[in-house]
């Protein structure tokens, strides 16, 4: 699994910048998700939290591949 985090960074990065923001316009997806949580607006419904879920998991998995990537970088390893 570690493997697969730390080879996955390209991926991750590109999916995140595709499918983690999309549709662009008039906001980024996970960005008005981000802001309806905030706000606490319009998250009543079981399919937008899964909506939140399928736009966010790709920079959850960017942020653990970079973070991995860094500590790697730091131990040399």
């Amino acid at each position: 699994m570690k493997a697969l985090l730390l080879r996955g960074f390209p991926l991750f990065l590109m999916a995140s910048l595709t499918l983690g923001l999309a549709p662009f316009v008039p906001e980024p997806h996970v960005w008005e998700k981000i802001r309806w949580i905030a706000t606490g607006q319009k998250m009543d419904l079981p399919i937008y939290w899964w909506d939140f879920l399928m736009h966010g998991a790709p920079w959850v998995l960017l942020v653990i591949s970079g973070v991995m990537h860094l500590r790697a970088r730091k131990t040399g390893a």
